[in-house]
C-alpha cells in the first residue's frame, strides 16, 4: 500500500512560521503526498512553493469551531481559492447539526460546495465527530453529501481528550454512509504506519496527519 498518495500533509498550528510552511511544501513534494493542509494565511506561499507539482493545496475555513456565519465562510474560501487553494476543509455549523436543523446545516455547506466546483475545488466537511452521537454523525454524512461536499471529514484535530480524533469505527460509519465516489478523510491522532493503514481499511480515502514523514518513512 503507498500510503503518501492518501496524506494532506498538515501545518495548522496558529504559530506556524513561514519556514514552517515552506519545510511542509518541501516535504510533501520529497515524499508525494495529496496535498498540504494550511491556514488560509499560508495559501499564497504554499502554493509558490509547490508550483510545479502534482501536490494540491487545502485550506481550513471557518476553523477550527464551525461556528461562523455561511457569508463569512464563503468570504474566506473565495479568497483561499483566489490564492490557489483547490481544495477546501470546512467546519460543519455542529450546533445546527446536533439541532438536526436542516435548513441552517444546507445553507452552511451548500454555498460552499458551489463555489469551490465553481473553481474545480474540492470539499471537505469536518464534523468533528467526538462531539456528536452516531446519528449525528449519519445525518452530518448524508447531509454533507446531499449538499454538495465530496469528502466527509472526522475530525479538526484541535480537540483533546478520549476518541477525539479518528477512530476506526466512525471511519467506518462514515464509509457505509456516504456513496462510493463520496471520499472519507481520516483526520486526528493518526501519528504511526499501523493507525493510518487501519484508518485505509475502515474506508478512508483521504488522511490528515501532521506525523506524515513519519509515517512515510
Amino acid at each position: 500500500m503507498n500510503l503518501n498518495e492518501y496524506i494532506d500533509h498538515t501545518n495548522l498550528a496558529p504559530d506556524a512560521s513561514e519556514a514552517d510552511i515552506l519545510a511542509l511544501c518541501d516535504e510533501a513534494r520529497k515524499h508525494g503526498f495529496a496535498a498540504v493542509c494550511v491556514n488560509p494565511i499560508w495559501v499564497r506561499t504554499a502554493v509558490n512553493r509547490l508550483k510545479g507539482s502534482d501536490v494540491a493545496v487545502c485550506s481550513v475555513i471557518g476553523f477550527p469551531t464551525g461556528a461562523h456565519l455561511p457569508g463569512t465562510k464563503v468570504r474566506e474560501a473565495r479568497k483561499a481559492i483566489a490564492a490557489g487553494a483547490t481544495e477546501i476543509d470546512t467546519v460543519i455549523n455542529i450546533a445546527a447539526l446536533k439541532a438536526h436543523d436542516y435548513n441552517e446545516v444546507r445553507a452552511d455547506i451548500e454555498p460552499l460546495a458551489i463555489l469551490a466546483h465553481e473553481h474545480g475545488a474540492k470539499l471537505k466537511v469536518i464534523l468533528e465527530t467526538a462531539l456528536l452521537t452516531p446519528d449525528q454523525i449519519v445525518h452530518g454524512c448524508k447531509w454533507a453529501e446531499e449538499f454538495g461536499a465530496d469528502y466527509v471529514k472526522t475530525s479538526t484535530g484541535m480537540l483533546k481528550g478520549e476518541n477525539s480524533g479518528a477512530t476506526v469505527p466512525v471511519v467506518a460509519l462514515m464509509r457505509a454512509n456516504v456513496k462510493p465516489e463520496t471520499g472519507v478523510k481520516a483526520a486526528g491522532g493518526i501519528r504511526d504506519r499501523k493507525t493510518a493503514e487501519a484508518m485505509i481499511e475502515a474506508g478512508a480515502t483521504r488522511l490528515g496527519t501532521s506525523a506524515s514523514v513519519d509515517i512515510a518513512s
